[in-house]
């Protein structure tokens, strides 16, 4: 497609318009430039919002938390003394039942055969031992007429006292056949709850298997997995269970055992921490808190682990001047650690406020703006 073509008092003109335009188009972006650059170096460095924590010395202590469970002091599997098919089961996980209540049965059917087979061997030989004494007792009475050998009198005696014998054998075995029947109901062996029913009816169980379990009523304890770390410590400590559930009730706890073999998976002892004074009782299996407290020598500061900063040359805080609001970096004595919290013994004095959270993008010197004042 053709140019539209220009007047020719504009064709004449058109090569003065561009060199002015040349010469003035740098002047006007260097205007604009200075227009720009000069209010940025005029402008002050902005405050950054910071969280600070007040430093407050105090007694040294330290203090780990653990999450732990609520178990029963005793807790026990119970199982039939005998073998046999499960005829019912009487109660259902989490029922709370009394000592002698029944918990499951047996079919009996080959039990009562065994009674029955019992007794019927006591009459027979009960029998039997009638009979020889019946035989002695003539015995005797011709051996003193004169009129029978002392031979045969004593092999009659020897008989008497064989039949005595199975008899006593057949009574025994009466007795144990009853036992055996009255074991076909498993009871509670004293007041708790039923953590686990571990056997249906229909299943067939050998004497002695786990059917019921049972937790005692009683004490209640938390159990804890406690690091290699802790270990030896744990004894020296003071103990303090807060339940998950009610954050508001704490309880004192005493170490009452700690396993002394590792859980060969997760390399933890279980500790398990008597509950003194639980009333009410916590509901067995809540989740709690474990506090271990140990004391400590001199003061510390507890500041949150998050004000730490640290670039390899050693731990320090961001301090904050109260008259100008800019942050130093102070380096600090790091006596331990407890859970969330830092425990410094030195660096910083009592009041000073230090950076709590955001340290790494700080920079000495650097105006910050507090927004929240962290009380430990």
């Amino acid at each position: 497609m053709a140019a539209f073509p220009l007047p020719r008092r504009f064709s004449a003109r058109l090569p003065i318009v561009r060199a002015a335009a040349v010469l003035v188009l740098p002047l006007a972006l260097a205007a604009c430039n200075e227009a720009r650059t000069a209010p940025q170096a005029d402008k002050p460095r902005a405050e950054r919002p910071v969280l600070v924590a007040p430093v407050k010395f105090e007694a040294g202590q330290s203090e780990r938390t653990f999450v732990g469970v609520i178990r029963p002091r005793i807790e026990t599997d119970l199982g039939f003394r005998v073998g046999g098919k499960v005829a019912r089961r009487l109660v259902q996980a989490g029922e709370t039942v009394t000592q002698g209540q029944p918990l499951a049965e047996l079919d009996i059917a080959d039990l009562t055969i065994q009674r029955e087979q019992a007794e019927a061997e006591v009459r027979a030989a009960t029998s039997a031992a009638v009979q020889a004494a019946a035989e002695e007792k003539r015995l005797g009475d011709l051996r003193t007429r004169g009129w029978t050998p002392d031979a045969s009198y004593d092999r009659q005696k020897a008989a008497l006292d064989e039949a005595l014998g199975r008899r006593d054998r057949a009574l025994r075995a009466l007795s144990l056949a009853e036992n055996a029947l009255s074991y076909a109901t498993l009871n509670a062996t004293s007041d708790g709850v039923v953590t686990a029913a571990l056997v249906e009816p229909g299943q067939v169980v050998a004497a002695g298997q786990p059917a019921i379990r049972l937790a005692h009523e009683g004490e209640r304890e938390a159990l804890v997995a406690i690091p290699e770390a802790a270990v030896e410590r744990v004894h020296a400590a003071r103990a303090r269970v807060v339940l998950w559930s009610d954050e508001g009730r704490s309880y004192e706890a005493v170490l009452r055992e700690l396993s002394p073999v590792a859980d060969p998976a997760t390399r933890t002892y279980a500790a398990r921490f008597t509950l003194k004074g639980a009333a009410p009782s916590p509901k067995l299996g809540m989740t709690a808190s474990v506090t271990l407290t140990e004391e400590g020598k001199g003061r510390v500061a507890r500041l949150p682990l998050s004000a730490l900063f640290n670039q390899g040359d050693g731990a320090s805080l961001w301090v904050v001047d109260r008259a100008t609001g800019a942050v130093a970096r102070k380096p600090v004595t790091v006596a331990g650690h407890d859970g969330r919290h830092v425990l410094v013994s030195s660096g910083v004095g009592e009041g000073d406020l230090v950076v709590a959270l955001g340290v790494h993008k700080l920079d000495p010197g650097a105006p910050v703006r507090i927004v929240q004042s962290l009380g430990l």
